[in-house]
């Protein structure tokens, strides 16, 4: 077994099916998980992958033999598992998605009551009893039991937080492309109760994924071709798991994801509330344009939804997210959701009667590049300091890896959540310049 075929964090398991990632180490998680919060209702929701149903069973079997009773709710986003948890005042959730990794990947995150992700010190608890195997078993299992409308507890949210008038009014002409994923059974029906006009690629699940998951320019080439040939007002495209988004302009050219996130931000402070902002450090310095521009704080956590909607509550902020077409909105809920990101695009097209284009040129221009490095960790801690040492002069902050930022930019080099590798980030106003920073940083590793 490779290192990269397995990764167990305090953000779940994670790895390759039939390799790394097995039944008996799935049985053994969800018993551990379980005994961690006790007992009771867990609502357990999937992806597409072909995988999923033998993930479950594992995942069911462990669940019952520590006394919890799982709640099937099928395929479901993984922002309308969460949604449903806190609505149904749940003990918990395991959700069974690798999210933007290959279709040969599963993993199940971990949810805790409230519908949000768990703290790193009760992950870390967890993964405690996981390693050493003391699990709560019980001699009468917990029983097992279906809810096929899961879906419908996060729609009317956002069916009640949307200016649905608005957006009925001044239908757009929408592609979507789901990535045949967990989005693939509710969004052509989700934008059409907005009153939109709906194209849906990639709309048929159940074997391998259509292209790679993760909502990336790369990605999202048929996107952009189906766009230009129905002559859309724009294209959206989720990951596997929906809680990411991206968007594709009005000629076919995707915007980056960063911009989905700013112009969400920037619509809502204008339209929706005013409000402090939070986001992660490896998200573009454009945030901070738009909040100087409103006359709004912004916060900066370490990477990861958890720590967002921490500083979210923390702060009193009523929008955040990740500069991964992660936008968080705690009208519906303090995690990232792809169904109200796109509500907020289209309210913002739709309010102005601009382009997608025009809004997004509008904004400041920045050049973010982004690269990994397989490490190990006593690997990523001297490298780290190395780094840290080769930029003198900048504003340091180590709270996750080392991030430095410079007039003309910034950069963030930290240790992957969910990979054995240091993520590299840098963002400058020209690509040249981003380009040479990236190069001395790889130099040094």
């Amino acid at each position: 077994m490779r290192i990269t075929d397995l990764k167990i964090s305090i953000s779940g398991i994670r790895g390759i099916v039939g390799s790394g990632l097995t039944p008996q180490l799935l049985i053994k998680f969800a018993e551990a998980f379980a005994t961690f919060i006790g007992g009771g209702r867990v609502a357990v929701a999937s992806d597409t992958r072909p995988t999923a149903e033998m993930v479950k069973a594992a995942v069911f079997s462990g669940l019952l033999s520590c006394g919890a009773s799982p709640i099937d709710l099928g395929i479901l986003p993984i922002p309308s598992l969460q949604v449903y948890t806190r609505e149904g005042g749940l003990e918990g959730a395991l959700a069974v998605t690798a999210s933007h990794n290959p279709v040969e990947w599963n993993a199940l995150k971990l949810i805790r009551e409230g519908g949000h992700f768990l703290y790193p010190l009760e992950a870390e608890e967890l993964l405690d009893l996981y390693y050493q195997g003391r699990f709560e078993r019980v001699a009468h299992p917990g029983h097992l039991e279906k809810d096929e409308g899961a879906f419908e507890v996060h729609l009317r949210k956002i069916l009640a937080f949307a200016d649905c008038e608005l957006l009925r009014s001044r239908p757009l002409r929408v592609v979507v492309d789901p990535c045949a994923g967990a989005a693939a059974p509710y969004i052509r029906r989700f934008l059409q109760e907005l009153g939109q006009e709906v194209e849906v690629i990639h709309e048929d699940f159940g074997q391998e994924f259509p292209r790679n998951p993760e909502p990336v320019a790369a990605n999202l080439g048929a996107l952009s071709e189906a766009v230009r040939r129905w002559g859309a007002d724009l294209g959206l495209a989720q990951d596997a798991d929906a809680d990411r988004l991206a968007a594709v302009d009005e000629t076919g050219t995707p915007i980056g994801e960063e911009y989905t996130l700013a112009l969400a931000i920037e619509y809502y402070l204008k339209r929706k509330r005013r409000s402090p902002v939070v986001v992660n450090l490896s998200t573009s310095r454009v945030i901070e344009d738009i909040t100087r521009q409103a006359g709004v704080p912004l916060w900066r956590t370490k990477v990861g939804e958890i720590n967002v909607a921490q500083e979210m509550v923390k702060r009193q902020a009523w929008i955040g997210g990740e500069g991964n077409g992660g936008v968080m909105v705690a009208d519906i809920h303090r995690c990232r959701d792809s169904f109200t990101g796109a509500v907020l695009l289209l309210e913002y097209l739709a309010f102005t009667g601009e382009r997608l284009s025009t809004l997004k040129n509008r904004l400041p221009a920045y050049v973010m590049l982004k690269d990994k490095v397989p490490t190990t960790i006593k690997e990523s801690r001297v490298i780290l300091r190395q780094v840290e040492q080769a930029f003198p002069g900048g504003r340091l902050d180590l709270t996750d890896g080392v991030r430095m930022e410079f007039a003309d930019f910034w950069f963030h080099v930290r240790p992957s959540n969910t990979e054995p590798v240091l993520r590299l980030l840098v963002e400058a106003r020209e690509a040249g310049l981003a380009e040479e920073v990236l190069t001395r940083i790889k130099e040094i590793l």
